[in-house]
């Protein structure tokens, strides 16, 4: 499929707490499904669904979704090359890979790239529904498995030196609890500043870093 489908329903009520969400799927069953758990919850609005990344890498320039539902395994080019190429022009939106790998290569691949998140595709319906809610909030959702083999990579990994020395102790500890998972809300309680004041930390980390996600900063963060 190479031709844009809308997936909104024409009687669903919108309103301003809609999160507009598009799809990029090759399984014609698997983007059905999506479409029915998100057109069933309003709180989403399904914007537009797609069966290849190059069908789907200029409309959604222009549909600027709050959050892409992309398949890592699409024909041709991959999900992963897709959010690579889109991520710096829609630096608002954000990447959920969906998935049947759990190796450790794919996660971080996709994370590299710019994606926020990553679920296997047999991720249950409210599961999958909670995490769009979370990755808009600004969380990086991830199936429970996945997640444990992040955090494994983690323990594995040297401690990051040189690298951090551009950091200051406060970004360093933003960049910490970043790469735990929590929220902006989350860091400012933890730390005892202001949610704009955590913005503007990780604003900083992210050009030291040169990176222009969380997923990106937690990959790179891992591989110093």
């Amino acid at each position: 499929m190479h031709a844009m489908n809308t997936c909104m329903e024409d009687n669903k009520i919108e309103t301003e707490s809609n999160i507009d969400i598009s799809i990029v799927e090759d399984d014609a069953e698997a983007r059905r499904i999506w479409v029915d758990w998100l057109n069933g919850d309003r709180e989403f609005r399904c914007l537009s669904e797609y069966g290849s990344a190059e069908s789907a890498m200029l409309p959604l320039q222009h549909e600027k979704p709050a959050v892409v539902l992309m398949d890592i395994n699409l024909p041709n080019m991959s999900g992963t090359e897709c959010v690579r190429h889109l991520k710096p022009l829609m630096p608002e939106t954000q990447f959920i890979m969906l998935t049947v790998y759990e190796d450790t290569d794919h996660i971080f691949d996709a994370l590299t790239a710019g994606a926020s998140g990553y679920l296997l595709k047999r991720t249950p319906r409210n599961e999958l529904l909670t995490a769009l809610k979370d990755v808009h909030a600004g969380g990086s959702p991830m199936t429970s498995s996945i997640a444990r083999k992040v955090v494994k990579s983690f323990h594995q990994s040297p401690t990051p030196g040189k690298e951090l020395a551009a950091f200051s102790p406060r970004e360093k500890e933003v960049l910490g609890l970043l790469t735990q998972g929590l929220f902006y809300k989350e860091i400012a309680d933890t730390l005892g500043i202001s949610v704009p004041t955590v913005n503007s930390h990780i604003r900083k980390i992210y050009e030291k870093l040169h990176v222009q996600s969380r997923g990106q900063a937690v990959a790179k963060y891992k591989r110093f």
